[in-house]
């Protein structure tokens, strides 16, 4: 039992009734999860608005309400706080419940449109690799140490954060990275959290249908930056032209990374291979296992950060040269017909078009690249003409399927992308609604030697379809579809 009066150190409190020197059990925000003497912290969601189901909490044995209105009557013996926002009131006193995990061990958050999760989970790598207990909390999943626990979102909320850095302080932890998202930034799940240091990837299209503008999209990435601590590092990519911006009013000290500007942390690509890439950084050659300018990028962000937390220069390059893609970011397999299978979770414009680039300059022209790419549904619809477009432009053939659906109709998704193809690119242009026979007819279709780009799940297991989720895994179905075709 935690003491409320503690837990509400930090919070911007407009009103009180009944008292705060009581006894609490647990912070909850769902009111179906709420149990004896817990504060149940009323929401305004997207969807849902948490100060309808107060009563509810309540008679589950909420003792004390969190709430940006009071628009019910008040209960004898329920204590009711006002707030101005509850989501950053439930993120402060979230830390506070469970002791400010946050400012007992280095945490690194790294946010931007692309490259958050192969960022944070090479960090993970790289650490545990060079022999330190280290935590995980990414899109993919989150990691204790070596011990993994299923991710449901790309930054949880702020009861979930706290339990975990506190369960990683128990468990010996030095160092945790995690994915900070505009979503999470925006619903204050990381208010009340205490960053080493942050990192910047790039800024591109995403995201939109929660932001509605790109500006306000960008300025949210920035406020991560803002809130930074003195004590803190911020790193960007100063070769986005949001680089610099990102930095323009933080505390922390500022450092960059790039391949084209003058930077304080700079890499050269030398040689471009499928099985890898040989760069120079700082004068040093070392060769990668990741592929692509863009993948370049990110493992200079992992360099630079592994230095300013402290490890030593040749030992990280070391390390580099051993760590392994993340899953579903540019993973791929060979059939035994010579045909190279990539899949990536390539789900906006510019990844789509990193990839690609990628795939074309490293292929010797004689190939063919095949994409298979859909778009979710319930999501940014004006990227769908876009993301059409590129596949269309950048490949010899492009089939376009069912991503999520969601809740949408898949064939209307699919007409919306269909509007992005210009008429030159029409004639190269497949439309085959069932994603597993997409990616049947994608392989079907591929002789020795070509590519094959499915893009937009990466490292995903299901696909929802009317709000049903099942089984489905992109690398698991173009491996089922080699073997197929070879014991034909």
């Amino acid at each position: 039992m935690k003491n409320l009066k503690d837990i509400l150190y930090k919070v911007s409190i407009n009103q009180v009734f009944g008292s705060t020197d009581v006894a609490i059990n647990q912070l909850v925000f769902d009111s179906r999860k709420v149990k004896k003497n817990d504060v149940f912290i009323a929401q305004k969601g997207v969807n849902v608005d948490g100060h309808l189901y107060v009563d509810k909490a309540i008679s589950l044995g909420a003792t004390v309400i969190i709430c940006e209105k009071i628009s019910f009557d008040k209960q004898e013996g329920i204590t009711y706080i006002r707030v101005n926002d509850s989501n950053a009131a439930l993120a402060i006193m979230a830390a506070n419940f469970y002791d400010n995990p946050s400012a007992k061990f280095p945490v690194v958050g790294v946010t931007g449109t692309n490259g958050k999760t192969t960022i944070a989970s090479l960090l993970y790598q790289l650490f545990n690799k060079a022999g330190y207990k280290v935590g995980l909390l990414s899109t993919v999943k989150i990691l204790v140490d070596e011990t993994e626990y299923k991710a449901t979102h790309t930054t949880p909320d702020s009861i979930t954060i706290n339990h975990y850095l506190d369960l990683m302080l128990e468990e010996g932890v030095e160092y945790c990275f995690m994915e900070v998202s505009s979503h999470g930034i925006h619903q204050k799940r990381t208010e009340g959290l205490t960053f080493t240091g942050g990192i910047f990837t790039n800024l591109s299209h995403d995201h939109l249908d929660y932001h509605k503008t790109f500006s306000e999209y960008r300025d949210v990435k920035k406020e991560f930056f803002d809130n930074l601590p003195k004590s803190a590092f911020a790193l960007t990519n100063i070769d986005d032209k949001n680089g610099n911006y990102m930095l323009q009013n933080t505390q922390a000290k500022k450092y960059s990374y790039a391949l084209k500007t003058v930077a304080d942390f700079k890499a050269k690509i030398l040689e471009k291979q499928i099985s890898g890439t040989l760069i120079s950084i700082d004068g040093i050659e070392v060769w990668t296992k990741l592929i692509g300018v863009f993948n370049i990028y990110n493992l200079t962000a992992i360099i630079a950060t592994a230095e300013l937390l402290g490890l030593e220069k040749f030992e990280i390059l070391r390390i580099v040269s051993e760590l392994e893609s993340v899953s579903g970011r540019f993973q791929y397999t060979i059939s035994d017909d010579g045909v190279t299978a990539i899949v990536d979770y390539a789900h906006t414009p510019d990844a789509l078009k990193n990839v690609l680039e990628t795939i074309n300059d490293i292929r010797t022209g004689n190939e063919q690249v095949i994409t298979v790419v859909g778009c979710g549904g319930d999501r940014d619809k004006t990227k769908r003409p876009k993301m059409a477009h590129i596949a269309s432009h950048l490949s010899n053939q492009a089939i376009f399927t069912s991503d999520n659906p969601r809740t949408e109709e898949p064939q209307s998704i699919l007409d919306e992308m269909e509007l992005g193809v210009s008429p030159e690119n029409y004639k190269k242009t497949l439309t085959v609604l069932d994603r597993r026979q997409a990616i049947k007819t994608a392989c079907k279709l591929a002789v020795n030697g070509d590519i094959i780009l499915i893009a937009g799940k990466g490292h995903e297991s299901y696909q929802e379809i009317n709000g049903v989720r099942s089984h489905f895994n992109d690398l698991e179905e173009v491996s089922n579809c080699f073997n197929q075709l070879k014991n034909k």
